[in-house]
């Protein structure tokens, strides 16, 4: 009877064994199932996260760079223009050299080109200029007319030049140099501004030396091409 009874005994803990083993085993997969899943999540997390902070970066370097490109766009022209001085240190062309030569004004750089027609266009010479402050110099292909002189004074705008020499309009359309008041006085606060913004009145503003010599050395009948 007591055997019988050890057996009965013996039997019933190792259904309880085999049960609480089982239950283990359950636990533990689901345990690592449910770390798998989370340590998966995680990882995509992270990689979106990743993600977003590389396109912010890229987003804040092109906005870095829109914005230094934007400085330098606004800050193209030198500040040391000198209105008194010739714009290159190096001498003038001699046109004598150049029969093709031709000037090629430049109104959003703020420039007057001396191209040479006969060797793809070099440029011989640079020179600062102003332009229309309405943005109203005429654009165009045009040749230097057989107006010019050592200076004028227009008495409504107040405002007036030394060594001009026309390309359209016989008279009305010139290269000149920074204005003058009506004592022939170069006025300063207009003058500083050569170059580095468009303030004439539709002629072409240039420093007094740059003027001068388009006014000895520019050849009637020159091609100006204006854009």
């Amino acid at each position: 009877m007591v055997n019988k009874m050890n057996r009965h005994f013996k039997k019933r803990i190792i259904l309880i064994l085999g049960i609480c083993l089982v239950a283990v085993l359950a636990f533990h997969f689901m345990f690592t199932n449910s770390t798998a899943k989370s340590q998966s999540k995680a990882d995509h997390l992270y990689q979106q996260n990743l993600a977003v902070s590389k396109t912010s970066s890229t987003t804040k370097k092109i906005t870095h760079t829109v914005s230094k490109n934007s400085q330098t766009s606004q800050s193209s022209a030198p500040s040391n223009i000198n209105w008194r001085k010739s714009s290159e240190t190096k001498p003038y062309p001699n046109l004598k050299q150049y029969p093709q030569a031709w000037l090629d004004v430049n109104i959003a750089k703020q420039r007057v080109y001396v191209r040479d027609g006969a060797n793809h266009n070099q440029i011989l010479y640079t020179m600062y200029c102003s332009t229309d402050k309405n943005n109203g110099t005429p654009r165009g292909t045009y040749q230097i007319q057989a107006e010019r002189g050592t200076h004028f004074y227009n008495p409504a705008v107040k405002e007036g030049a030394n060594y001009y020499v026309s390309w359209l309009n016989h008279g009305e359309y010139l290269f000149h140099t920074v204005p003058v008041n009506a004592n022939n006085q170069y006025i300063k606060s207009q003058a500083v501004k050569l170059s580095k913004q468009a303030n004439s009145h539709g002629c072409i503003q240039l420093s007094v030396p740059d003027a001068m010599w388009v006014y000895n050395n520019v050849p009637f009948g020159m091609k100006v091409v204006i854009h």
